[in-house]
């Protein structure tokens, strides 16, 4: 199984990379915000529309690897039409994901797609790339205005 995952992460990370989901500038966002992550040089905006208490609309842009860039597009994929709880739940999830250990059975049903990026406990290093945007979703959703960082 550990090989098909590996298999699954590459092809999912190198597909996203290619060809991000929502990878725009959003014109009027209700929320926004910048990360950067100063190890490798990783940096992303998010830009989100929430009406009442849902992501009505969700994007990003950016540079950096194809891990944050992956990452980045399949969270918002994720996270359009979620409420800001559930987002909020979402992250909490993800950050285990992508910190547990490596013994740790992941339940591919629960994470969809995200369930490949479990693939990047196996280099720590990564894991900030794999997490920026999501911390940086979050700093949005919370309207703080500094700029997230995974450090």
């Amino acid at each position: 199984m550990i090989d098909e995952l590996r298999e699954l992460y590459q092809e999912v990370i190198l597909d996203h990379n290619k060809n991000p989901k929502n990878y725009f500038h959003m014109e009027n966002p209700t929320h926004s915000a910048e990360g950067h992550n100063p190890l490798c040089g990783d940096q992303v905006e998010v830009f989100l529309n929430v009406e009442g208490d849902v992501i009505t609309n969700i994007s990003f842009q950016g540079h950096g690897c194809a891990i944050s860039k992956a990452a980045s597009s399949v969270m918002t994929t994720v996270l359009k039409g979620k409420t800001i709880a559930e987002a909020k739940e979402w992250f909490n999830r993800y950050q285990h994901l992508v910190t547990s250990d490596m013994g740790e059975v992941v339940d591919f049903d629960a994470f969809g797609q995200l369930a490949v990026f479990a693939g990047v406990r196996e280099f720590p290093m990564r894991v900030k790339c794999a997490s920026l945007s999501w911390h940086t979703m979050l700093q949005a959703l919370e309207n703080k205005n500094e700029v997230a960082s995974t450090e």
